[in-house]
């Protein structure tokens, strides 16, 4: 390992609470505990939308929040595609167009929806992610559609082969700071299983 490699962080001080309850072939599937997320509503592409909600969501911990207290960041960024939303247009309801992607910042362990100070941007919103078990596949990498559809069809294999179920859009979860070099990076995507 070079010295610049070692000095680069891989994983951030933090990341929400689980257990392997399961190991399916290259796949876990985890228990999440509940935990805190602040999260954004972008437009799509994919490809771009972490790259326009990270300015917004790093302003938030970085203290543009009601009491401007600042905390780290931590793990792992999450990015998945909006539900559509049902807008009102006289005389129907029709989709929202266009696609979108909420992304989501992970809150530090131990605080709750109570005590996340309230951000001071209406963009930014706050939730507590409730316990949930989740299918997890792991790679490295740059962001791509091929690398993503990949890893995607390989989780959908392993669970359709293994009898899970799973609702929900996919989950593309990020750990590292962008500066981390590819092979070094930790990717993830999940799925919501019961």
């Amino acid at each position: 390992m070079t010295l610049l490699a070692a000095a680069l962080p891989t994983q951030a001080s933090h990341e929400p609470a689980y257990t392997v309850v399961r190991q399916l072939g290259g796949a876990e599937i985890r228990q999440y505990a509940p935990y805190v997320v602040a999260e954004v509503q972008v437009p799509g592409p994919a490809g771009k939308a972490g790259n326009q909600a990270f300015p917004i969501l790093a302003a938030y911990i970085f203290g543009n929040n009601r009491g401007r207290e600042k905390f780290a960041m931590t793990a792992p960024v999450t990015q998945a595609a909006a539900p559509t939303r049902m807008v009102m247009t006289a005389p129907v309801v029709q989709a929202a167009s266009g696609n979108a992607y909420t992304v989501q910042f992970v809150l530090p362990i131990g605080g709750n929806l109570a005590s996340a100070p309230e951000p001071l941007d209406a963009r930014v919103h706050l939730r507590e992610v409730p316990a949930n078990r989740l299918a997890a596949i792991r790679f490295s990498g740059f962001w791509s559609e091929n690398n993503y559809d990949d890893h995607l069809a390989d989780l959908m294999g392993l669970l359709r082969a293994a009898n899970l179920p799973w609702t929900g859009e996919p989950v593309y979860s990020r750990y590292n700071p962008p500066f981390t070099p590819w092979f070094m990076r930790r990717n993830e995507i999940w799925l919501t299983v019961h």
